[in-house]
């Protein structure tokens, strides 16, 4: 897996948490296997959406930079072009259904983004999920 392909998962997972609101502290989560296929699974099919996505903005914005787009806030658009803040809200839905799509709901998924940072093991049992699945 390449430093690229990682750091897209996480921009996506950034992107992803942002486009709902959390209800909840994700301190000392239990996250079982299933979960935790699931979440990866959701961060692969994201993935070309979020490449797609990110390009068509970049390629309507210019060289300049990209706003940071947070779903939930639709201000945080207002200074896209229309086209590109189509591109964006489009984005947004398709991310929330691929997440409902493999069994997790919104809220769960959140959480789990926000437990990673602080759990080593269930941030390698994830990385470790997103190798073997590439691998298949």
């Amino acid at each position: 897996m390449t430093h690229n392909f990682l750091f897209g998962l996480i921009t996506t997972t950034t992107l992803v948490l942002s486009t709902f609101s959390l209800k909840a502290n994700a301190q000392n989560l239990s996250v079982n296997k299933n979960e935790i296929t699931s979440y990866a699974q959701a961060l692969l099919a994201m993935e070309p959406a979020r490449q797609q996505a990110f390009g068509e903005i970049k390629r309507i914005v210019g060289s300049g930079n990209i706003p940071k787009i947070v779903c939930h806030e639709p201000n945080s658009m207002n200074s896209l072009p229309n086209r590109a803040r189509d591109i964006a809200v489009n984005y947004c839905k398709q991310s929330q259904e691929i997440v409902e799509n493999y069994g997790l709901s919104i809220d769960r998924f959140n959480r789990i983004t926000m437990e990673i940072p602080n759990n080593r093991n269930l941030k390698q049992q994830i990385y470790e999920t997103l190798v073997q699945l590439q691998k298949k």
